[in-house]
């Protein structure tokens, strides 16, 4: 089969691989229909993760069941499916707690890019659809797998609801479905806060109320001046730097909630800050599985429609365009086609 493999930063390459097989009697193999890049997939791209050996890239899907182990229960060969980017068996504690992304036998889940992957753990991975989807409804389905569920989670993190004011920090995929998930939510006044004037637009059309470009200390003071001087109050971040982090924690009203879904990279939170600010954090990797059968339902309903973060769509041989349009924000999110 053809795979997308990432050698060093900068340098991606679709290779011939052998085709993924059942190993584990928990195990599925499903031919992909629909693939992307995530915004975590530009840090070793970029050279801010290491790459110690020729990696197999991709961890948002969706697809076929071709072929599944003699444990699996739940899926069947012929469905269509979609995943969470970590496996989880969803029966321990901590997945019946709602955190399948911290499930104790949790595994990641990779190699998406590409005409087939393994999905391990499928009972608990997998969640069929009702029927074979539209071709229309494909992209929002995939976007359901990572970007829509984390964006969820970010809102859900930060207490959102109705009456609310929020803020989302970062204007990737994750924070536009931010703004749709508070807009869901039921929040009265969504900021979202964005230089760019195409994800300003497709902000506002997820529900953003206001935009604000101004970053730092100066999107703080602007969050403060919109809220009568005392902040948001929920914010989400969705990109994982210092700056990022920061933002958001000044930007929270005193009793506020901050949810935090960006990838952490040399991130680190002074003290005081956190002893005086009286914020609530929570976030981590996003436990999309929780969340993917009212997601699932919510698009093939057509009650929203994520997949417009998806503003280009290129053939997998195309995935090295693929990571260049990203990594030079000439692009949102990129769809992959096997």
């Amino acid at each position: 089969m053809r795979a997308t493999i990432m050698h060093a930063p900068g340098d991606v390459r679709v290779e011939d691989r052998d085709k993924p097989a059942v190993r584990q009697p928990t195990d599925a193999v499903i031919k992909l229909v629909a693939a992307c890049v995530c915004g975590s997939d530009l840090w070793p791209y970029r050279g801010a993760d290491k790459i110690s050996k020729p990696a197999p890239m991709g961890h948002e899907y969706v697809g076929i069941v071709e072929e599944v182990g003699a444990g699996v229960r739940n899926v069947r060969p012929g469905q269509f499916v979609v995943g969470s980017f970590f496996a989880s068996d969803n029966t321990c504690d901590i997945c019946r707690s709602g955190y399948q992304s911290a499930c104790v036998h949790r595994q990641g889940v990779g190699g998406a890019q590409a005409e087939y992957m393994r999905v391990p753990l499928a009972d608990g991975t997998l969640v069929a659809t009702p029927g074979m989807p539209d071709a229309g409804k494909v992209p929002s389905l995939l976007a359901a797998s990572d970007v829509l569920g984390t964006g969820w989670f970010a809102a859900k993190a930060a207490e959102v609801g109705p009456g609310k004011t929020v803020a989302v920090v970062g204007d990737g995929a994750v924070g536009l479905l931010g703004v749709l998930a508070a807009q869901q939510m039921g929040a009265e006044r969504i900021i979202a806060m964005s230089r760019h004037a195409d994800r300003q637009a497709l902000a506002r059309e997820f529900g953003a109320t206001d935009i604000v470009e101004e970053r730092g200390d100066e999107g703080v003071k602007k969050i403060k001046e919109l809220t009568g001087g005392l902040g948001a109050h929920s914010v989400l971040e969705a990109v994982g730097t210092q700056e990022s982090m920061l933002q958001a924690i000044h930007a929270t009203r005193a009793g506020g909630h901050v949810g935090f879904v960006g990838v952490s990279h040399d991130v680190a939170l002074p003290g005081r800050d956190l002893f005086y600010s009286h914020v609530h954090l929570h976030g981590g990797p996003a436990p999309v599985r929780q969340y993917l059968p009212e997601l699932i339902d919510l698009i093939l309903g057509g009650t929203i429609n994520p997949g417009k973060v998806f503003d280009l769509e290129l053939p997998l041989e195309q995935a090295a365009d693929a990571y260049k349009a990203m990594d030079e924000r000439r692009a949102i999110k990129v769809l992959l086609r096997p």
